[in-house]
C-alpha cells in the first residue's frame, strides 16, 4: 500500500474530526513535511502510528495545523470602526446584553480585545464573549491569559493601563475581562453553529482554507446572525459573493444580515 497524502488526510480525519481537505492543499502539505522532517520521520504512516501512541506528538500536531497567528487589536484602524460605529448602532438595536461569538479565537487575543472594545460602552457585567476554536491547547493558553509585549501592542494606552499586570517580561489580562468570556472547543468544518447572535468575529482564519470550504461557512455564520448581526473578517479575506449570500457590506471587513 502506498501511504500517500490521501492516505494521510484520512487517518487524521478520523483521528482528529479535522478534514484537511478543506485547506489549500499545496500549502498545508508543505507545512505538515516540514514538521515530519523535523522529527526525522520517514513517511507518513510511521508518523500517523506515532501520533496515535505519543500525546506530545499529537498535540504539537493539531497546534501546528490549526495556525494560530494572533493579537490583540488586529488592525488598529478597523477596531476604531468597531468602536466608533459597529458597536453603538449593535446596543442601539438589540441592547445591552448583545450575544457575540469569537470563532476560531485562537490564544483568546480577539474576545478579550473585544471585551474591552465593548467596556467603553458596557458595564463589564452586562458583556459576555462565546468563543471557540478547533485546539484545546490554545484555549487552555487563551484561559491563562498571559501575553508577550509584542501581542498587545496595539492595545489603546488607557485600556492596557487598565487591564493588564506585567509578569516578568509577560503581561497578564485581568480576571475582570477573562471572566467576561467562556471557551469552548469547536470545530468550524465540522460542528453545528450556535445561532442568533448579534456580532460574529472570525479573521485571518478562512485564508487557510479552499473556496468551498471559505464559502460554506460564510454561509454558516450568515444562518447564526440575527437579522440586523454583523459579520467582522480579517484584512486578508473577503466574501466575493456576499450579495448572493444575503449580506450587505457595510466596509471592506463588516457585513450585515439585513
Amino acid at each position: 500500500m502506498a501511504y500517500d497524502y490521501e492516505y494521510f488526510k484520512k487517518e487524521i480525519l478520523a483521528l482528529t474530526s479535522i478534514d484537511l481537505n478543506c485547506y489549500k492543499e499545496k500549502q498545508m502539505k508543505r507545512r505538515i513535511d516540514t514538521l515530519i522532517a523535523k522529527h526525522k520521520i520517514v513517511g507518513y504512516d510511521k508518523y500517523v502510528l506515532g501520533l496515535k501512541s505519543d500525546k506530545e506528538l499529537f498535540e504539537e500536531f493539531v497546534n501546528y495545523i490549526t495556525i494560530n497567528v494572533s493579537e490583540f487589536y488586529r488592525n488598529p484602524e478597523q477596531w476604531k470602526l468597531m468602536d466608533e460605529q459597529v458597536i453603538p448602532e449593535l446596543i442601539k438595536k438589540f441592547g445591552k446584553n448583545l450575544k457575540i461569538w469569537s470563532a476560531a479565537c485562537s490564544t483568546g487575543d480577539e474576545p478579550y480585545s473585544l471585551v474591552m472594545a465593548l467596556s467603553r460602552h458596557l458595564p463589564l457585567n452586562n458583556i459576555k464573549i462565546y468563543a471557540t476554536d478547533l485546539d484545546k491547547q490554545v484555549i487552555a493558553k487563551a484561559k491563562v491569559g498571559l501575553y508577550s509585549e509584542k501581542s498587545i501592542a496595539a492595545v489603546p494606552d488607557d485600556l492596557k493601563k487598565k487591564y493588564f499586570t506585567g509578569v516578568g517580561a509577560s503581561y497578564k489580562i485581568s480576571d475582570e475581562i477573562k471572566a467576561r468570556v467562556e471557551f469552548k472547543e469547536h470545530n468550524l468544518l465540522k460542528d453545528a453553529y450556535p445561532t442568533d447572535y448579534h456580532l460574529i468575529v472570525c479573521r485571518n482564519v478562512l485564508i487557510y482554507f479552499t473556496e468551498e470550504a471559505k464559502d460554506e461557512v460564510f454561509r454558516k455564520f450568515y444562518r447564526s446572525l440575527s437579522s440586523g448581526g454583523v459579520l467582522f473578517i480579517g484584512s486578508t479575506e473577503q466574501i466575493i459573493n456576499y450579495k448572493e449570500m444575503g449580506y450587505e457590506r457595510k466596509n471592506s471587513f463588516f457585513y450585515q444580515k439585513p
